[in-house]
């Protein structure tokens, strides 16, 4: 059987944990040759070493352009090639009132967020263009699609996400180049536990919170289901994918609710005036 990342080479920032992991896993399992770039030194090690050959770790901070540099070219020199890049790293960032969070919070969510997937772009670009193909995937959220779902500055992070994901993709495209990016809702992974319920280990009670308000009924969302949307973005099943924003989230951004909408109990067809049926016979 034909693995769907065989020989290819995938940098994923932020893969110490979480998505990334998750993400990492997945793409060794299907033949990929995968860098883990994060700033969990020790973590990442362990995760690296527990998946074997096929998995490398490198420190690295998103924020600083020369880490993001090297961490790419220590991907390129496994075979001279870079076939995926997943700008993952992230954090909740700055919460609160509009009219409390600190500036600097507000900044420094965006320095992670937004200029760690720019730097990352960035210098896959580079390679990428000169190879003339590969695939980017950046991590957005159901916060950068619709309102009301993440703090101020998270939401407006992921928002310019999706937005960098829609440019990049319109200027890479002809060098054959796809950018795409995944908008999850909350998941079962430390950070969504940390952020609802102030403990990173509590992933059983982040489950069943996330299982009790989801839409599709008491399924909550996991790692691994992201991780299948961006093994998708990164095979060549999804080669005339481009510029797209693929949502896991059970259909939130939808309308889709755990509860029945009010709509789907029949009534009488409504016309004006309040008068209801298809003729006044």
């Amino acid at each position: 059987m034909t693995l769907r990342l065989d020989g290819k080479v995938a940098v994923i920032t932020g893969g110490s944990s979480g998505i990334g992991e998750a993400t990492a896993q997945m793409f060794v399992e299907q033949g990929a040759q995968v860098i883990l770039g994060d700033i969990q030194e020790d973590l990442g090690e362990s995760v690296a070493e527990r998946l074997g050959e096929g998995a490398t770790f490198a420190l690295c901070d998103v924020t600083q352009e020369d880490q993001v540099a090297e961490l790419i070219g220590e991907a390129i020199a496994i075979n001279g090639r870079l076939d995926v890049m997943m700008n993952n790293a992230g954090i909740v960032g700055a919460r609160g009132p509009i009219d409390e969070i600190e500036l600097d919070q507000f900044q420094k969510t965006f320095d992670v967020l937004v200029s760690g997937t720019f730097l990352g772009i960035k210098h896959a670009a580079k390679k990428m263009k000169q190879q003339e193909g590969g695939s980017i995937i950046n991590l957005a959220s159901t916060a950068g699609v619709n309102g009301g779902f993440g703090p101020h500055a998270y939401a407006a992070a992921k928002h310019a996400i999706v937005g960098l994901t829609k440019n990049s993709a319109a200027e890479l495209c002809r060098y054959g180049v796809r950018v795409n990016c995944i908008a999850p809702s909350g998941v079962v992974t430390p950070l969504a536990a940390q952020a609802h319920l102030g403990d990173f280990q509590a992933l059983d009670k982040i489950r069943d919170t996330l299982a009790q308000n989801s839409p599709l009924k008491g399924r909550a969302g996991t790692a691994e289901d992201v991780a299948n949307a961006a093994l998708f973005l990164a095979s060549d099943e999804s080669g005339y994918t481009n510029g797209h924003c693929l949502t896991v989230d059970a259909g939130f951004t939808t309308g889709s609710k755990a509860t029945e909408p009010a709509h789907t109990t029949s009534v009488p067809f409504m016309r004006e005036a309040g008068k209801t049926g298809l003729t006044d016979t």
